[in-house]
């Protein structure tokens, strides 16, 4: 992932799958993989069943709540964000950034002119450490 072979990152958490089976962790990097690929609706199922698994798996939590606010689910993504920053006590940075430009789009979108169309954001997933992401945008 790190080196932006998305396909091959994918092909290398798949084979942990069938080795240490299915688990919070290669779910969230079988979504993650899938999401830098494009492919938001695989990462979106792969997230929620890491969810499942276990909800207090905060790089989940935050890594779907990406996928929604990539799918334009910017409501749910920003419950997903309060889910995740209250998991973490609000002690990590990216959360505390996604769930603060999730609360400005829904804000963004109930005081918008729909006149004026939709606008059309534009998100980086920027990984930082291990399992966790941030949400860059431009508003």
């Amino acid at each position: 992932m790190e080196a932006g072979e998305f396909d091959l990152a994918l092909k290398a958490y798949l084979r942990a799958a069938a080795e240490e089976g299915i688990n919070v962790d290669v779910l969230s990097a079988l979504g993650s993989a899938n999401l830098k690929l494009d492919r938001l609706g695989q990462a979106e199922q792969l997230l929620r069943r890491a969810v499942e698994l276990d909800p207090s798996f905060v790089p989940a939590q935050n890594n779907l709540g990406v996928v929604l606010m990539e799918r334009g689910k910017v409501g749910e993504a920003r419950v997903v964000f309060q889910q995740a920053f209250a998991l973490d006590s609000g002690q990590t940075d990216s959360i505390r950034e996604n769930l603060k430009l999730a609360i400005a789009r829904t804000e963004t979108d109930v005081y918008s002119d729909p006149q004026d169309g939709p606008e059309e954001p534009k998100y980086n997933l920027m990984r930082r450490g291990t399992g966790e992401y941030v949400l860059l945008t431009q508003l």
